[in-house]
């Protein structure tokens, strides 16, 4: 039986502390849920917030900035995290690193309509990761902290191979799991592909046979998501993928 995987496009967001969301927003406020987000508990709010760059043509000029949605719930730690072409347009040095890790990481200002914030560190690119319980773990052969290359086979000539895509477990995450299709959304069938991830973690690890047989299958969310499917190099794997319209 295969075990199938929604992959999804995480959008540039913030994560910020109690202390400084009512900075941002005035004493006592609370996040609001605006949509529940795959990660159990986990959502995106009603509340957004301006993130401001740095004018490296003239510093003494406007401030380069983009309104991001908060997440919920609230953190220990103020975190931003952006793509490469955001960080780019914003002037801002942010490292490829896994979210939490933010010593010495890009810095910016949050600002909100009752206060602003000055983030010395805390904006990073997010590293390709894939978050699974420890029985997911189990089945798909890898452990936290693993890091895969995920190969994606889809229609129209839009095959690619995303790397350093790391195994993140824990009880309190869960993979993602596809909407209900509607009239407007519906799962069809794509063609068959066959898929090699490389557990860069695992070199020098004996491969068994178990490993080699399990199958793993995924579908990407998106207007040009293409069905793909994931387990590690060493164990190859190969079946149907699906596509989400």
């Amino acid at each position: 039986m295969e075990n199938k995987i929604l992959v999804e496009t995480s959008a540039r967001h913030v994560h910020v502390t109690q202390e400084t969301l009512e900075i941002l927003f005035g004493k006592g406020h609370e996040l609001s849920v605006r949509k529940m987000l795959s990660q159990p508990g986990q959502y995106a709010s009603t509340d957004k917030v301006t993130v401001l760059g740095y004018n490296k043509k003239d510093p003494n000029g406007p401030r380069p900035s983009a309104a991001l949605s908060i997440l919920g719930p609230v953190r220990k730690a103020n975190q931003v995290e952006l793509s490469f072409t955001d960080a780019r347009s914003l002037g801002i040095s942010a490292p490829v690193r896994e979210s939490g890790d933010i010593a010495g990481s890009g810095r910016c200002t949050l600002k909100g309509p009752a206060g602003e914030v000055d983030l010395e560190e805390g904006v990073i690119i997010a590293k390709r990761h894939i978050h699974m319980t420890p029985e997911d773990a189990e089945a798909f052969g890898v452990e936290n902290g693993d890091v895969v290359a995920v190969h994606v086979k889809g229609q129209g000539g839009r095959e690619t191979i995303f790397g350093d895509t790391v195994a993140r477990v824990s009880p309190s995450f869960a993979l993602a799991t596809p909407p209900r299709p509607s009239a407007k959304s519906t799962a069809s069938s794509a063609s068959s592909t066959a898929i090699a991830m490389t557990n860069a973690a695992a070199a020098g690890k004996k491969t068994t046979a178990a490993a080699k047989a399990k199958t793993i299958t995924a579908a990407a969310k998106g207007n040009n998501g293409e069905g793909i499917r994931f387990p590690p190099e060493r164990r190859l794997l190969s079946g149907d993928a699906h596509r989400l319209r």
